[in-house]
């Protein structure tokens, strides 16, 4: 790159998201790009920013990339895709009950109070409300919504609203609760679902999590070798190994949009944005 560095957008949702990024800008540098990043508070601000110039890229969550896809169409500016994790395809959330529960099917929800994780949360609210309303069951008619919405505008990365609904359900302060597969597993590993005493009565379809968006403003040429470098990591050097350890995933593979449909359609049944990208959501707060 000449005269310019090329800039990533990363939202600051744990500490350990410094340790990684500066792992990364150093990775890079190696690499000959010159690459730094900015951290965000919120996906919102960070989605934004792709527009106005002030990133090149943005490491989005799903809903994030959704917007900013909205948004670059509405504007005639449409974003481009970078690399996603292998460990962000094909996940599942879970429907989770005490093994003492009447509830052993969706049907059995009726009355009954489930607990979902933050609000702008895809895997512990907007996309098992969608699994509901799809198999006909209404929030609020047939069932109580309980939101554990901690930590707005980070859509759930910090995981925080699913561990307090998990802890909910294990008190029995809420009949069921919504959790991605990976933190149903975690959960259980922790503790915090007591082992032998929960089960799976529901799960959503397959979809997609995190991936790099690219700003419309950025050249091919920068997107293109900042895709080439991400996908040339290799698990079996060692000198990379524990980057991608610290980012969870064991190989980089080329981004994908087919995985967000579900929640495409999940976010217009929820109104959380508009066909223009814009919040419509009145309960989200950033």
């Amino acid at each position: 790159m000449a005269n310019k560095k090329f800039i990533l957008g990363a939202v600051a949702y744990a500490p350990k998201v410094v340790t990684i990024w500066e792992g990364f800008k150093e990775y890079f540098k190696q690499q000959q790009f010159d690459f730094d990043y900015i951290l965000y508070s919120n996906y919102e601000a960070q989605v934004e920013a792709m527009f106005s110039g002030a990133i090149d890229a943005a490491w989005n969550s799903p809903l994030a990339s959704i917007r900013a896809d909205r948004i670059g169409e509405s504007l005639g500016t449409p974003v481009s895709y970078g690399p996603m994790r292998d460990t962000d395809q094909d996940l599942h959330s879970v429907l989770v009950v005490r093994k003492n529960s009447t509830i052993k099917k969706i049907q059995d929800l009726s009355g009954k109070v489930i607990g979902f994780g933050a609000i702008d949360s895809p895997q512990a609210r907007l996309l098992p409300l969608d699994h509901l309303n799809q198999a006909g069951l209404k929030s609020n008619v047939d069932f109580k919504v309980r939101l554990f919405d901690i930590l707005g505008g980070k859509h759930g990365d910090h995981i925080g609203g699913e561990r307090d609904a998990a802890i909910a359900l294990m008190q029995g302060e809420v009949n069921a609760a919504w959790m991605i597969d990976g933190n149903y597993q975690a959960f259980s590993k922790e503790g915090i679902l007591v082992a032998g005493e929960t089960e799976i009565v529901a799960q959503t379809l397959a979809y997609d999590h995190c991936i790099f968006s690219i700003s419309p403003h950025t050249s091919t040429a920068d997107a293109s070798r900042f895709n080439e470098i991400l996908l040339n990591m290799k698990w079996s050097d060692s000198k990379v190994r524990h980057l991608l350890e610290l980012e969870g995933l064991k190989e980089w593979r080329k981004g994908r949009t087919s995985g967000f449909l579900l929640l495409n359609r999940a976010v217009d049944e929820q109104k959380f944005y508009d066909s223009h990208g814009k919040i419509i959501e009145e309960n989200y707060r950033y």
